[in-house]
């Protein structure tokens, strides 16, 4: 009795056209009845497994459509380019400007990630540190640690009057007008770390909103702000020496 032969372009052709799998589909795809089977050609191919609905769907690498977040999502299936939901959380943590908290990170992945943060801090692939009552998930690095505490108190801070603003998509002439021409006042370094708070106060995304508003370079933004979070600023003298008002001297 011949062997029957099983072809990973069989796979290629229906994930092309229908974008996600489960493995039973899959299955149906080849003729077999063994998930073996199917694990052994999907191997010979390029492909991901979801991080959601337990890991039970499948697609090509060619296939998806990441986001700057590194994440996809068709009929409600969630893929990520890091691979599984520990491997993204993980990722998505140590890459956040401020920290996530469980309902945050929930929030942008679409699913429970409770346990899977305890697993991690217990892996030490990232760090749990209490802020105002708050569990916040970090990096694991001291360094980058304070980076993103230093990134969420800002954040916390006063509503930016620029977020406010780009939030709404419409800006008034006369707040246009004086964000104008206050920015023109700055120098080329105070533009940069100007532009830089403004992206640090927005949260995700702020470098792009801000460079769109000002007509800045994104990279021009991004530098102004992880000088700012780093603190790798050179203050500057504000008064030449010998400048300011001139001592009166009193008559004998």
């Amino acid at each position: 009795m011949r062997t029957p032969n099983f072809h990973s372009e069989d796979l290629v052709k229906w994930l092309k056209r229908n974008k996600i799998a489960t493995i039973d589909e899959l299955k149906g795809v080849l003729g077999t009845d063994v998930n073996i089977t199917v694990y052994r050609k999907l191997r010979e191919l390029s492909y991901r497994t979801s991080y959601s609905h337990r890991g039970g769907y499948y697609t090509l690498d060619e296939v998806d459509r990441f986001d700057n977040q590194g994440l996809w999502s068709y009929r409600a299936v969630r893929f990520s380019r890091y691979g599984n939901l520990l491997a993204t959380a993980a990722a998505l943590v140590k890459q956040s400007k401020a920290g996530y908290s469980a309902r945050e990170l929930e929030q942008i992945l679409q699913v429970g990630v409770k346990e899977t943060l305890l697993k991690l801090v217990r892996q030490g692939r990232i760090s749990r540190q209490q802020i105002a009552g708050l569990y916040l998930y970090c990096a694991p690095s001291r360094d980058r640690i304070q980076e993103q505490l230093l990134g969420r108190r800002i954040q916390e801070a006063e509503p930016s009057l620029t977020r406010s603003v780009v939030a709404r998509e419409i800006l008034p002439d006369e707040l246009k007008a004086a964000i104008v021409l206050f920015f023109s006042l700055l120098n080329e370094k105070q533009r940069r770390l100007y532009a830089g708070l403004e992206s640090i106060k927005w949260g995700h995304g702020g470098d792009r909103k801000i460079a769109d508003l000002l007509g800045l370079d994104v990279g021009t933004v991004a530098k102004g702000r992880g000088a700012l979070l780093t603190q790798e600023v050179e203050r500057e003298s504000i008064r030449k020496a010998g400048g300011g008002r001139k001592s009166v001297k009193k008559n004998a």
